[in-house]
């Protein structure tokens, strides 16, 4: 555990670990508050800070072969919902911050979301391939209540005909369903939740500013009923903290009308190393030699596997365990059958920002 570790109230990490761009690196020191628990409770609550993302871009290319989509749609950079082993919060260093708070509590905005997406869909160029939304940080984060920016992308999806994935941890994502029917009654849409545990308690310390284990199988239940394919992703699975509940996620999740279901093995890029454990020793000091000891297991005696051929589902015979135990219940649940076809046909470019239809 780091030092000067702290706990912050309703957030996932409790350390800032040094930007690795960066040659000075500053940290908190609560030693002078240690007699003010008043003082120290205030400081111990960082609140959520919106910047202007001026990028001129929004459709982004994917060049890694071990993940299903080839292009991604982020409205916003970095998330709110905190969850402390989340592989996205380097690319918060990119952008002079750091991996850990700052990855949560600074979160870039692009205003110009559904602007820029008509644009790029009016391209000649561009074909009408499927894209995914939330390839990077989460689509339905807090921030989407109050700026809207999914749903006007969804909006510009619907109108172009453009084939279109959402991977989610946050029922938000119901708000939408009206614009999700009529992609997905044209087959133009799936959406995939995110259910890591059932346990509400585990629930809100790793992952504690996305919607409860109930409201996401609520979440599902819903979509199901208005006829969207939906499925489910167990992502991460941590050995020795939420492994053993594989079973039972998949059971709750065909009983909510689920279609399949897939999951991926907890990944600890860079700065994400110091973040996860760190969080562990926070909150379950009881086991954190043992989830420690069985990552490594999974990833060769490392934390972290860079090959693309391995680093989503790791390697070795515990690594094993956690697949067959997922291969074995997917298929007793019905979880392992595939998603309808996208329409891809009915691509048409939308009507460009200016209003000014092309005559050729």
């Amino acid at each position: 555990m780091a030092e000067n570790s702290k706990p912050i109230v309703g957030r996932g990490a409790t350390v800032s670990p040094g930007n690795r761009f960066e040659s000075i690196h500053l940290e908190d020191d609560y030693e002078q508050l240690a007699g003010d628990d008043e003082l120290l409770t205030a400081e111990r609550r960082v609140p959520t800070q919106f910047f202007v993302d001026a990028s001129q871009s929004i459709i982004a290319k994917n060049d890694s072969p071990d993940v299903f989509f080839d292009y991604s749609v982020n409205a916003y950079r970095g998330c709110e919902h905190g969850c402390a082993y989340c592989y996205a919060r380097p690319g918060h260093e990119y952008l002079g911050f750091n991996a850990g708070i700052d990855f949560e509590t600074r979160i870039m905005v692009k205003l110009d979301a559904a602007k820029l997406l008509r644009e790029e869909l009016c391209r000649s160029s561009w074909k009408g391939e499927l894209i995914v939304m939330s390839g990077v940080t989460d689509c339905y984060q807090p921030a989407e209540r109050r700026f809207g920016l999914t749903r006007s992308l969804l909006e510009v999806m619907l109108e172009a005909r453009q084939a279109t994935g959402i991977i989610t941890k946050n029922a938000l994502v119901t708000r939408d369903v009206d614009l999700l029917a009529q992609l997905a009654a044209i087959n133009l849409v799936q959406v995939r939740l995110s259910i890591t545990t059932l346990d509400q308690e585990l629930s809100r310390k790793l992952e504690p500013r996305t919607s409860s284990p109930a409201a996401k199988l609520a979440a599902v239940r819903t979509l199901s009923a208005a006829g969207i394919p939906v499925g489910i992703m167990i992502a991460p699975v941590v050995p020795g903290l939420n492994d053993h509940e594989i079973p039972k996620i998949l059971a709750a999740a065909a009983e909510a009308g689920a279609r399949r279901a897939g999951f991926v093995l907890l990944r600890l890029p860079h700065a994400v190393k110091p973040i996860f454990l760190d969080w562990v020793t926070q909150n379950y000091p009881d086991k954190r030699d043992r989830v420690e000891a069985l990552i490594r297991d999974t990833r060769d005696g490392s934390l972290y596997q860079t090959d693309f051929s391995v680093r989503q589902r790791g390697t070795g015979r515990y690594a094993e365990q956690i697949a067959q135990s997922f291969a074995v219940f997917a298929r007793k649940y019905k979880l392992d059958q595939p998603m309808p076809e996208y329409d891809y046909s009915l691509f048409q470019p939308p009507r460009p920002a200016s209003g000014q239809m092309n005559l050729f």
